[in-house]
């Protein structure tokens, strides 16, 4: 008897169960989780994933079982009802200064470009096998915005949402190796000095306007990005008006805070072994630095030839078209960081940020457009 009650105490231990998958999960979970403590790389994200990741691949947890501690806010507030990443698009939208793009307007249509490698990896997953809503889920990483992929997948592909967005936020952190080499090819060095003129000052009247306006076009052209557009211009709205501060001030940190610590862990337990380990994976990760590199590309290119039309005194500096990426604010420093290279007194930041702002309305508009076209 007892030595029976001891063998199921030891049955009844992980050791019992643990897979090599389990333990290859340990280690891509302990590199997610190095890259963010030791490189910085999108720690916010990045720790709570890698430790989600590492923690459901322990077994007999339970953690993802019905009921269980991470499952519940991933059914109720991820899979189900779709909360957390409209919830974080309104503390981006009140961390967000939408002045740069709204005082150089042309800078939306970058922010516009660098959606170019979302509908080219569309495209190209479909060739590869992919059904149009997973095609659509791939296609959107493209965009480098981890919670407009989350809430993509979690509506048209729901079983791809630990691989979509594991890449999405593994290329938002690696930015700032990707993005450089694009950057440098398609540019001389001589276009990567080019100065732009100092943005004018915009009036209260415009940043207040600004976000009811968006909403507005916005969702009447495209509704079902009501969630991610609205929330993140209720959030900016908060920021410009002065009169809220107190909300301003939690949907930027406790509220946003809160949610990411869930939307983390939630995604990162996503991803035990025998869901995570399979060849599409690999494949999506793949298309996902496709889709990254042309979105780099699109931004880039279509400012050089913005330039031909262009006076020299308001010619674009082609570095700012690679910020169109959503990833807010990576994507401007490495442009600052490749301009200053060439030319250590050229500073381009503020300018880089008006596409990189404009790119997150760009990719909420995207998924909004995919789910007009392929939800049930």
């Amino acid at each position: 008897m007892e030595l029976g009650i001891l063998q199921k105490i030891i049955f009844d231990t992980g050791f019992m169960h643990l897979t090599f998958g389990n333990v290859v999960m340990w280690a891509i979970a302990l590199t997610f989780i190095t890259l963010a403590i030791v490189k910085g790389y999108e720690p916010l994200l990045l720790l709570p994933i890698g430790f989600g990741m590492f923690i459901i691949n322990i077994p007999l947890t339970g953690l993802m079982n019905e009921g269980g501690l991470l499952w519940v806010p991933y059914h109720y507030a991820i899979d189900h009802f779709d909360l957390i990443p409209p919830i974080i698009f309104m503390g981006i939208g009140a961390m967000t200064d939408f002045r740069p793009m709204l005082a150089n307007p042309k800078t939306l249509l970058l922010g516009a470009a660098a959606q170019f490698g979302v509908y080219v990896t569309f495209f190209g997953a479909l060739l590869l096998g992919f059904t149009m809503p997973e095609a659509a889920s791939i296609g959107i990483i493209g965009g480098a915005d981890g919670p407009t992929t989350i809430y993509l997948t979690s509506k048209l592909a729901p079983h791809l949402l630990g691989a979509t967005a594991v890449a999405a936020y593994s290329y938002m952190a690696m930015v700032p190796i990707i993005q450089p080499p694009i950057m440098k090819l398609l540019t001389s060095v001589e276009e990567r000095k080019i100065k732009m003129k100092s943005l004018r000052n915009v009036s209260k009247l415009e940043v207040i306007g600004f976000p009811i306006i968006t909403t507005l076009i916005v969702c009447m052209l495209v509704p079902p990005a009501a969630p991610l557009i609205g929330m993140m211009m209720a959030g900016n709205l908060f920021r410009e008006s002065g009169v809220v501060e107190r909300l301003s001030k939690t949907a930027q940190n406790e509220l946003i805070n809160i949610v990411t610590i869930f939307l983390g862990l939630c995604v990162g337990a996503t991803m035990p072994a025998e869901v995570f380990l399979k060849p599409t994976s690999l494949f999506i990760f793949a298309l996902g630095v496709v889709a990254f590199s042309f979105s780099t590309a699109a931004g880039v290119v279509l400012a050089k030839i913005m330039n031909l039309f262009l006076k020299n005194e308001d010619k674009i500096n082609p570095l700012i078209g690679a910020a169109g990426v959503s990833a807010v604010p990576m994507a401007a420093r490495v442009a600052q960081v490749v301009a200053r290279e060439a030319d250590k007194r050229n500073f381009i930041l503020m300018h880089a940020m008006g596409p990189n702002v404009a790119g997150t309305i760009g990719t909420a508009s995207a998924a909004g457009l995919f789910l007009s076209m392929l939800a049930g």
